[in-house]
């Protein structure tokens, strides 16, 4: 028998195997052979871990070291696997199937390999036992490692000086490009891209060509940030396409905004995460008075992003090839579109005007060479204009704030959430708090642009891997923050509102859906408190009996489900929120009391 086993099998296990089969060598061989096939698959679950102590206590040692050699190669799947379950996916029979391949008895073993197995063999065997006991063992587990990067315990970083590094001395602005549907907002950011070295010749090309076959030679540009099929299809942008570029001075995260009326709860989401905005407007005739008379989405998208926290706009007034770049019509344009954003709230030297045309790429990255252009227009071209931005002041210093944006599964364990950092700052391994959900999370990971990072600060557009909690738990709109300093969570409010256009008077218990960051929630006026004076905010009016077009005035809110909300004065970027109502925008509002 030693002659065939070697030294594979403890003497004891020989011994015993030869008695039991009464001296019959074939027979003993085979028993021996067979549990150590058994045990390969049995010491995945606690009863035979606790046979292989209680039985034959002699053989203990032995056998501790057998088994240790063996679960070796298992220790990286069962991690997994762990996970796995306690994502609440159950399949026991595929593991053990799997580990019962992939862990056939490995001669030659490294003696390291001997000793850290036995540092994990107790949580091993314990993480086999439930799912329950997964999720512990896997905290246990992961607690330590943070411990090292935790913010609390190495000293807090100087995120500005970092930030300042990271970005080679240049600021992040985040861009929102929006617009009437069809206005060319697509078309004049890809060019511009392409301009910027930013989409390679070859991929460009191939848009060409593909875009030619589908009809839609013109559309090629625009294929740069319209992605899905669906989109290039119909020629409508759909849903928010977002893109990094870079400028002389800034680091520019480009979202391109959907202009379709349908789609304006998608384009609120982007214009919520953008510091200054783009506004595309065509120049052609007829087609700027389409977008700008009532039921066009110039103006409402104007009017949202002003509501929504955007002081700085630069109006795009593209197409101006088409009119031949007559400086009659830029002129009749910038007349009419400035008296409208300076109702809105736009300060006349926060507001530039440029005459592009996003198909032929003129006046985009240089200045503008064509003749009719040139002998009437001096000014900055749209890349001077971006980069001439100012970045606002960032919230670096309050608690950490993240608005889920997307939730996805990885593809290893726990799953992603991507969205804009509101406020305060993120470092891998740190413990995060889900709110409504109430559940805690480690953060596993942080991809900015597609680049791993140690940590990330307010204004940035991050992607967070995250273990330790259910992704059904998660929707978009749900707000991480620091477990210390949670985020409130409530179902009634009072908000500051002031009243936009509308057909029918809001009286109390008016429906209305409520845009907060990324939610998007079915909400009740249930009260009418006041009317405000609209410069003093005096009250003028109590308990009025119903709100006009252009009245400030105090009301509250009850929403269907718990949303996560904060105080204007506390935190503007969060506090601040819009109502709509039957496809048009009725109010934009700041919170000013969150009452359960």
């Amino acid at each position: 028998m030693r002659e065939v086993l070697a030294e594979s099998i403890p003497e004891q296990a020989m011994v015993q195997a030869v008695l039991d089969t009464e001296f019959d060598v074939q027979k003993a061989l085979d028993l021996v052979l067979s549990q150590g096939s058994k045990q390969n698959v049995k010491t995945k679950n606690k009863d035979a871990v606790i046979l292989a102590k209680t039985t034959k206590g002699k053989t203990r040692d032995s056998q501790s070291a057998r088994m240790e050699s063996e679960i070796v190669p298992k220790i990286t799947k069962m991690t997994v696997s762990g996970k796995k379950q306690s994502m609440g996916f159950e399949v026991p029979c595929a593991i053990a199937e799997e580990n019962g391949h992939t862990n056939t008895p490995q001669k030659g073993l490294l003696p390291e390999d001997a000793t850290v197995a036995s540092g994990v063999l107790e949580a091993v065997s314990k993480s086999t036992l439930s799912p329950q006991v997964v999720q512990v063992s896997e905290e246990q587990n992961m607690v330590p490692t943070p411990a090292k990067k935790s913010s609390k315990a190495k000293p807090q970083i100087d995120v500005k000086a970092e930030l300042e590094k990271r970005q080679g001395g240049k600021q992040l602005l985040n861009l929102v490009v929006i617009g009437h549907v069809d206005a060319g907002k697509s078309t004049l950011m890809g060019h511009l891209l392409y301009l910027l070295g930013n989409v390679n010749k070859r991929t460009m090309h191939k848009y060409e060509q593909e875009s030619k076959k589908a009809g839609k030679a013109s559309f090629a540009y625009a294929w740069v940030l319209d992605e899905t099929g669906e989109e290039r299809e119909r020629g409508v942008t759909m849903d928010v396409g977002m893109t990094k570029f870079e400028t002389p001075t800034k680091v520019i995260t480009l979202m391109d905004a959907p202009g379709h009326k349908d789609f304006i709860p998608n384009m609120i989401t982007g214009a919520a995460q953008a510091d200054v905005a783009i506004l595309v407007v065509d120049a052609s005739r007829g087609e700027f008075e389409a977008g700008f008379e009532t039921g066009g989405q110039t103006r409402e998208h104007g009017l949202l992003v002003r509501s929504l926290g955007v002081t700085q706009l630069a109006v795009a007034v593209n197409k101006m090839d088409q009119v031949n770049w007559q400086q009659e019509r830029f002129q009749e344009i910038t007349s009419k579109l400035g008296q409208f954003l300076k109702q809105a709230g736009f300060k006349d030297s926060d507001v530039a005007y440029i005459p592009t045309s996003g198909l032929g790429g003129e006046n985009l990255v240089t200045r503008g060479q064509s003749s009719d252009l040139t002998q009437w227009y001096k000014g900055n071209c749209l890349l001077e204009q971006i980069d001439s931005f100012k970045p606002p002041q960032r919230s670096v210093d309050k608690p950490f704030r993240l608005c889920v944006a997307d939730v996805f599964k990885d593809q290893g364990s726990g799953f992603c959430v991507t969205g804009k950092i509101e406020a305060g700052y993120i470092q891998v391994g740190e413990r995060l708090l889900a709110m409504p959900p109430n559940e805690t999370c480690t953060a596993k990971g942080i991809t900015l642009h597609d680049e791993p990072v140690d940590w990330a600060a307010a204004g940035d557009h991050v992607s967070l891997t995250l273990t330790g909690m259910d992704i059904i738990k998660i929707n978009v709109g749900c707000v991480f923050c620091d477990p210390k300093e949670p985020i409130k969570v409530c179902t009634r409010f009072r908000a500051r509102v002031l009243i936009f256009n509308i057909e029918v008077p809001i009286t109390k218990g008016f429906p209305v859906l409520l845009h907060y960051q990324t939610v998007s929630e079915p909400a009740t006026i249930t009260r009418l408190l006041s009317v405000l004076h609209k410069s003093t905010g005096e009250v003028t009016k109590k308990k009025p009996k119903f709100l006009a077009k252009g009245q400030n005035a105090l009301i509250e809110l009850q929403t269907q489900r718990p949303v996560a909300l904060e105080l204007y004065k506390d935190f503007k970027e969060l506090g601040r929120f819009m109502l709509r109502y039957s496809g048009s925008t009725i109010a934009a509002g700041v919170v000013t009391e969150i009452k359960e």
